[in-house]
């Protein structure tokens, strides 16, 4: 299920980016949802939908 909002898609992906180690500096919000899901619902989240893809 992709983000309804672009904000919501930035913060999964930071979220992910946090999760994966990518990223050392977070904030609270960003770490408390990356550990709150897995690292797949964090991608389904993170990625666009076909309709946003598409234009």
């Amino acid at each position: 299920m992709p983000a309804k909002s672009e904000k919501q898609r930035k913060l999964m992906g930071a979220a992910l980016a946090y999760k994966r180690g990518e990223s050392s500096t977070s904030s609270e919000e960003i770490r408390k949802v990356a550990n709150s899901m897995t690292e797949k619902e964090l991608e389904d989240f993170a990625s666009k939908s076909n309709k946003e893809k598409k234009k």
